[in-house]
């Protein structure tokens, strides 16, 4: 049974192939989203490369095992189902629920899940829209466009975010850019690359910021 600590790292090793596929994750870049230093890494990546869950040579960077893909879906399913039981269970907002799963994520207990995600009525995504991982591993991640990549006159909605930062979640609910929203693209900025869009039925205009528009996926309405 993997250490609270193993399955964090599994799970940081794993996102980060998924954001650049095909590529090696590096021994810097697992350190820098852990917050900690290269040589402790260095150490942790070697003691799970000799539980058959990593790849790893010095310097040339790391992969999962099939088995340690396996431990690292299993640990991302359960955080992301205590957070879809988090906001609509116990009245969570979206920006408050990443510390507490990070918690309960670590419970072993193979029935526990099987009945949270039975009475949570077997649900497809998180309160971010990420897609929650099967039981068996399996996990379908559609091809979802950014904000950014859309045109003037555009409409979509917004079904997912890539920063998932309590601050970066909070601005958006400020600006009323929440899951489902429907927005439609106004104007282009091409100098800083800004967008004024407008809100749902509301009529309501708001110009948001670069950061913001990359980081909100949508699915173009036609």
């Amino acid at each position: 049974m993997p250490s609270h600590t193993e399955e964090n790292y599994l799970k940081t090793i794993f996102k980060l192939a998924e954001a650049e596929p095909g590529m090696e994750v590096s021994t810097n870049r697992i350190a820098e989203l852990l917050q900690t230093k290269p040589a402790s890494v260095t150490d942790m990546l070697r003691r799970l490369g000799e539980k058959g869950l990593l790849n790893y040579q010095r310097y040339r960077g790391v992969s999962l095992t099939p088995e340690g893909r396996q431990l690292a879906l299993l640990t991302i399913r359960k955080h992301r189902l205590w957070e879809v039981f988090l906001v609509q269970k116990l009245g969570f907002a979206w920006d408050e629920v990443h510390d507490v799963a990070e918690e309960m994520e670590h419970i072993q207990s193979p029935l526990l899940v099987r009945r949270l995600d039975a009475f949570l009525g077997f649900p497809r995504l998180d309160p971010h829209g990420d897609p929650i991982p099967a039981e068996d591993g399996g996990m379908n991640r559609p091809q979802l466009q950014v904000l950014a990549d859309l045109a003037a006159g555009a409409t979509a909605s917004i079904v997912a975010v890539k920063n998932t930062a309590p601050v970066f979640l909070q601005h958006l609910s400020k600006l009323g850019l929440e899951l489902g929203t429907p927005v439609t693209v106004l104007d282009c900025n091409a100098y800083d690359q800004s967008m004024l869009i407008r809100i749902g039925s509301s009529g309501i205009e708001r110009m948001v910021s670069a950061e913001v528009s990359r980081n909100l996926c949508v699915t173009e309405t036609y």
